[in-house]
């Protein structure tokens, strides 16, 4: 006996799964050959040194952040000793024991500045999920050619989206790309190179993604339909700094069948509302 009252549900949970799996597939970061970069050794094991410290639940000794690093404790030592001048670490005389230093927080001072955007944009965010039951996502460009989900708002439906905060997507593919292209004043050629590096579930011709960046740089906001992901629809648009530099781009992606050409017209509306508000927030101009 189905639990199902009619079909549209069954199908509905069907495609769940189907676009969950695919979906998880296409942000999975691409493996990197780092076998022919070469890394800094000591940087890595005073790096690894930092994550040890934060996550330890009580002081520790060079002796145990050695053992459980795989470092020797003469190296280990040494390293710990210049994390602590750096104001890194903290070093208690009496019991030889180190501990994470709030000096770290000076690292990250900037980085909180910077992200008081996001909840600033909460708000609209949440109201845009739950009036369109889509998932609406907020993108910050780390690099050159990635983007990171810096925050994430979910509709009530019993059937969604979701994605994880700290994941990572090609900058330049679906309908964030587009934005991105439509403002990069990169050449033809260039954006070819770009985009014949994607990778796409259902690839668009290349001719027709660039006419999709005109038309994106015309209107403001740039759509996906089943190209990145089969039955994903994703609406983008983007957010200036004060340089006029795109910072972050706010999407909301739904399940294509659920969109009607009137529907998805609203949402890019209220996105651009959150583009705007956005751009001014961060000293841009909102009329970009």
């Amino acid at each position: 006996i189905s639990p199902f009252k009619d079909g549209y549900e069954k199908n509905m949970l069907f495609s769940y799964f189907y676009v969950a799996c695919t979906w998880f597939i296409a942000m999975t970061p691409e493996v990197k050959k780092v076998g022919s970069e070469k890394k800094v050794g000591a940087l890595v094991a005073g790096l690894s040194i930092l994550r040890y410290m934060v996550k330890a639940p009580s002081p520790v000794g060079v002796s145990q952040v050695a053992r459980d690093l795989g470092i020797s404790p003469s190296t280990c030592f040494n390293l710990l000793r210049t994390l602590v001048l750096e104001d890194l670490i903290d070093f208690n005389s009496e019991s030889k024991n180190y501990t994470i230093s709030y000096g770290l927080l000076g690292l990250t001072e900037g980085l909180s500045d910077r992200d008081r955007i996001v909840p600033f944009l909460k708000a609209q965010l949440l109201e845009i999920a739950v009036g369109n039951r889509v998932t609406v996502t907020l993108w910050r460009r780390a690099g050159e050619d990635r983007a990171v989900l810096v925050d994430r708002a979910d509709a009530d439906s019993t059937v969604r989206i979701h994605m994880h905060i700290g994941q990572r997507m090609p900058i330049f593919i679906g309908a964030m790309g587009r934005c991105l292209a439509s403002h990069s004043g990169m050449s033809k050629d260039a954006l070819r190179r770009k985009f014949d590096a994607l990778r796409w579930e259902n690839p668009p011709k290349f001719e027709e993604y660039w006419a999709d960046i005109d038309e994106a740089r015309a209107r403001g906001y740039a759509i996906d339909n089943d190209h990145f992901v089969r039955g994903i629809t994703t609406v983008s648009v983007p957010i200036f700094d004060s340089m006029g530099q795109i910072s972050l781009f706010v999407s909301a992606v739904g399940f294509s069948g659920q969109f009607s050409e009137a529907s998805l017209q609203i949402v890019a509306e209220e996105l651009l509302q959150v583009s705007r508000a956005g751009t001014r927030w961060l000293g841009g101009n909102s009329n970009e």
